[in-house]
């Protein structure tokens, strides 16, 4: 399977976990396969090992992704990195599917010109969003990364450490639309929705309050005019280009 590309004048498009819907997901192969198409930017999911090391996978526990199950934060990183991921005809086959890092990962958006979307998976703690922002700034990506994540303590840790980092709030239901474009507006954070969730209200209140938009995972071009013609600045997709 192939991308599909969709007729998208001003909105910037997201490869989710890179082109997961070609290649198995959060992988250097999926980032490589966005970076030769025409996204804007590239998003993938980061935990922290049990020996502290950062790690790209989206999942808990390895299961899913491979025939082995570990969980993520109770494994070290060089058993995660030891697994090989099964490839779409769900075979482990290939030696190049494996966990990357973060750095790994941010390699490849830098080397394509990529912005990296980055979810922060789960509640961290505030020292280990202080390392993830530590590499981006090692490695001079902070400018081409937004940062996202469905808890919002990990993005006012990441608010209270990076002033001018763009960071987005990860939702599946908007809730009081009002209410929340006022507190993203507060803390200078944009939305990043479920497509489902996003409605002619929600679209208003965050037109009103300025609110920057990403819409999540719309995946039939039928979803992405419908979102367009809300107007929305970005659009995630494994498959739509």
């Amino acid at each position: 399977m192939d991308t599909i590309k969709i007729h998208h004048p001003g909105v910037r498009m997201i490869a989710h976990r890179g082109v997961s819907g070609l290649e198995c997901e959060n992988t250097a192969a999926a980032f490589v396969a966005a970076g030769n198409r025409s996204y804007y930017g590239i998003e993938t999911d980061v935990h922290q090992t049990s020996d502290g090391r950062l790690i790209i996978i989206h999942d808990d526990s390895t299961g899913r992704v491979s025939e082995e199950a570990l969980p993520v934060v109770g494994s070290t990183f060089d058993a995660l990195r030891a697994i090989h991921l099964k490839d779409h005809h769900g075979l482990a086959s290939r030696g190049d599917l494996v966990l990357p890092t973060l750095e790994e990962y941010l390699s490849i958006c830098r080397k394509y010109e990529k912005t990296a979307v980055l979810e922060l998976k789960n509640a961290m703690s505030e020292e280990t969003v202080r390392q993830v922002l530590g590499v981006l700034n090692d490695m001079h990506c902070a400018e081409q990364t937004v940062i996202i994540s469905f808890d919002w303590n990990n993005l006012l840790h990441a608010r209270r450490h990076a002033p001018d980092q763009r960071i987005q709030f990860l939702t599946g239901d908007a809730g009081d639309a009002e209410a929340l474009a006022k507190r993203l507006a507060k803390h200078r954070f944009g939305l990043d929705i479920g497509h489902w969730a996003y409605t002619p209200e929600v679209a208003d209140a965050m037109h009103k309050y300025r609110i920057e938009v990403n819409v999540w995972t719309v995946d039939s071009p039928a979803d992405a005019e419908r979102v367009m013609a809300l107007g929305v600045d970005y659009i995630t997709s494994n498959i739509l280009e």
